[in-house]
């Protein structure tokens, strides 16, 4: 169902950009009160190879790869099952491997914490705002960073991580599960931005 919902979403978005260039070239010289750029013309051609990369680059794919890494270490280190058990009681090392997670996320938060809530704090905007300011940037890298150091502290002492080699396949798996969101975020990028650029 999943593969079948993104092929449909996929072809879609392909329809639509490529729906778009004709479009566009017919609104650019007819007549019909509607302000359009070509994209086929010299203009569109060099916007469309000049500026793809850029548009693409945004904060957003950064923000999709972290987190994508943070879920794969999350899954694989096997917190996520904890929240699956509803009776089952946990093993002693589960019970040691959880107080030391509890432990580390405090840690991490509560230096985050010192690094944007205490005034003048560094995190802060240059007129001590929190929204726009370095924390406002940070803060879903951040989130990602603590998830999978909290995981990996999991994993280590619970046992599922005995090596670092251990650790990439889990950050990887989480690339790899995330794959068809980095596919259509793409798409839908560059589908935006050459909407803006013919009615823009």
């Amino acid at each position: 169902m999943r593969s079948r919902l993104l092929a449909y979403s996929v072809a879609a978005l392909c329809v639509c950009q490529l729906s778009l260039v004709p479009l566009s070239w017919l609104l650019s010289v007819a007549d019909a009160g509607i302000s359009a750029r070509s994209m086929i013309s010299g203009e569109g051609i060099r916007w469309f190879f000049g500026r793809f990369a850029g548009f693409s680059a945004s904060p957003f794919l950064v923000w999709l790869l972290l987190l994508s890494m943070a879920g794969g270490v999350f899954s694989r280190c096997g917190l996520a099952g904890l929240f699956g058990r509803r009776h089952a009681p946990l093993r002693y090392g589960e019970r040691v491997a959880v107080l030391f997670s509890m432990l580390s996320f405090v840690l991490m938060c509560g230096v985050y914490a010192m690094l944007a809530f205490v005034p003048h704090a560094v995190l802060r905007g240059v007129t001590g705002e929190l929204f726009p300011s370095p924390f406002a940037s940070s803060l879903v890298p951040a989130v990602a960073f603590i998830i999978i150091v909290v995981s990996m502290v999991y994993g280590a002492v619970s046992g599922r991580f005995r090596r670092v080699s251990d650790i990439c396949p889990a950050l990887l798996s989480g690339i790899s599960s995330a794959a068809p969101l980095f596919l259509l975020y793409v798409l839908i990028t560059q589908l935006y931005h050459s909407i803006v650029f013919v009615f823009g």
